[in-house]
């Protein structure tokens, strides 16, 4: 098996349309490939032992992307004018290369395993704060992340490129059923707390070194009735600013449970 190289001229070639599709409906490919673009996230896809399946490179950088991609066997390597990349790009300023990735399949155990720290994103429709969301949960140590139906996908090409590569390592599951998390939640004797900007309970007497799992609404309507009903509604203090944006929200509440919890390790 080797590198499999190849030109494409024509933007009506099926694979480009795919990937156009792919793009303009912000999910995966039909094949289940997400369009991570940039070099960062094709190193980051390599880093992350994905399964990548096809590497689309601009001409005026070819002989960059083939050096990073010279150890893959069983990778299609494609070439396109840059006018055409720039026409499929998903970006204003493209680094001309995409890359599509099969993200890994979790199940939900992997996603509480151990001292659970689990983001669950409930109706978040912003792919940037989707994808800063779950880099943050990364760097804070959670084990994992729910996409309940009706969010944003993490495979947006948007949310994938504010993750930053973390998409490709922490266990998500999407399109999670909202009856069926309350359900995992008290099967696993999980803590559940709500970010709201009117919460009864300041972050500051939170205690996040249990199993807890934080929701995150959407930026409209906030968290559903029915989560806020079995979780502690959690404010995070401010001065003059009532409310934070859902990233910066998920950020603080994340550092604050890393935080307690190293304290008592």
């Amino acid at each position: 098996t080797r590198m499999i190289t190849g030109q494409l001229t024509s933007a009506k070639n099926p694979l480009l349309k795919e990937v156009r599709r792919a793009i303009a409906r912000g999910s995966l490919t039909t094949e289940g490939f997400c369009i991570a673009e940039t070099f960062h996230l094709l190193e980051e896809a390599l880093r992350s032992d994905c399964f990548i399946h096809t590497v689309i490179t601009a001409e005026s950088v070819r002989t960059t992307v083939e050096a990073q991609v010279k150890g893959l066997k069983q990778v299609n390597l494609i070439r396109v004018p840059d006018s055409l990349f720039a026409e499929i790009s998903a970006t204003e300023s493209s680094q001309g290369v995409m890359t599509l990735v099969r993200p890994p399949a979790w199940e939900i155990d992997q996603v509480f395993r151990g001292q659970s720290l689990v983001v669950i994103i409930d109706g978040l429709q912003d792919p940037g704060n989707a994808g800063a969301i779950l880099r943050a949960a990364e760097a804070f140590g959670a084990t994992g992340a729910i996409f309940l139906k009706g969010s944003v996908s993490p495979y947006n090409p948007k949310a994938i490129r504010a993750s930053a590569g973390s998409v490709f390592r922490l266990p998500l599951v999407t399109h999670f059923d909202e009856s069926i998390a309350c359900a995992t939640l008290e099967q696993k004797c999980v803590d559940a707390y709500a970010a709201m900007p009117t919460g009864q309970q300041s972050l500051a007497e939170a205690d996040l070194t249990r199993s807890c799992a934080l929701v995150i609404g959407s930026e409209g309507r906030g968290v559903s009735p029915k989560l806020r009903s079995i979780a502690h509604n959690l404010r995070i203090p401010t001065a003059n600013v009532e409310s934070l944006n859902a990233a910066m929200a998920a950020g603080i509440l994340l550092y604050e449970a890393r935080r307690q919890r190293q304290l008592i390790t």
